[in-house]
């Protein structure tokens, strides 16, 4: 019982922290690279700074990202 108690603890914990960056605009990279395996697994792949810079401009420049999804 111990093991199940810890890893739902470090899932709660990993979703939380996935929440707190979102809340403070951090785009979440893993989550993309996740996306981008299971749906375009032969499609490119941004490099971060390409996922971070392509985020804030969807946010913060008026237009739409493009990410397909």
């Amino acid at each position: 019982m111990g093991a199940e108690l810890g890893a739902e603890i470090s899932q709660a914990g990993r979703g939380l922290a996935q929440s707190l960056r979102l809340m403070v605009g951090l785009p979440d990279y893993g989550g993309y690279l996740k996306h981008m395996q299971a749906t375009h697994p032969d499609g490119p792949v941004m490099s971060f700074e390409e996922f971070f810079v392509e985020r804030q401009q969807a946010r913060y420049g008026g237009g739409r990202g493009k990410m397909c999804c």
